[in-house]
């Protein structure tokens, strides 16, 4: 496979294959999990009494997170440095941007007392988000893929 060239030719950057690309969005497993993600982000909101975390900023972050995320991290993994500053722009935008637009018009003083350390725990989020759904196919082909790697009789050296 040369650069510019992805590993499934539905995604070749050069040709890119919108169906594909929405499939991807649209598998039941996927979208099984961000709804799990953002079930887990709103009750977050309501349990804890932090000043910077209610039911919309959730909704917007795991949503910009869904949709840029894995492209993001296939970005750098697959060594596309012409797309790097796109990549680099969603996720500051995912992460942070995002965050300080709607604090701004909401609560600009909880932004300005939690900026710093919402960056930290969202860019790690971001990064998880990007691993669990980087996988382009079904679940049962993820987990084919797993067991495949599990079961690669390992060369061991004395």
């Amino acid at each position: 496979m040369h650069q510019g060239q992805s590993a499934d030719p539905a995604f070749d950057r050069d040709t890119p294959n919108r169906i594909a690309i929405l499939r991807e969005y649209l598998r039941p497993w996927k979208l099984v999990t961000f709804m799990l993600g953002t079930t887990a982000l709103v009750a977050g909101a309501f349990h804890y009494e932090a000043p910077d975390w209610d039911v919309g900023i959730s909704l917007v972050m795991a949503t910009l997170a869904y949709l840029t995320a894995p492209w993001s991290l296939r970005t750098l993994l697959e060594r596309r440095w012409r797309m790097l500053p796109y990549a680099l722009f969603f996720t500051w935008f995912t992460v942070d941007g995002s965050y300080a637009i709607y604090w701004h018009f909401r609560n600009p003083a909880a932004l300005a007392l939690m900026r710093e350390a919402n960056f930290a725990a969202s860019l790690a989020l971001y990064g998880m988000c990007g691993v669990v759904w980087l996988h382009r196919g079904s679940l049962r082909q993820l987990l084919e893929a797993a067991r495949a790697i599990v079961r690669k009789p390992r060369n061991h050296h004395a």
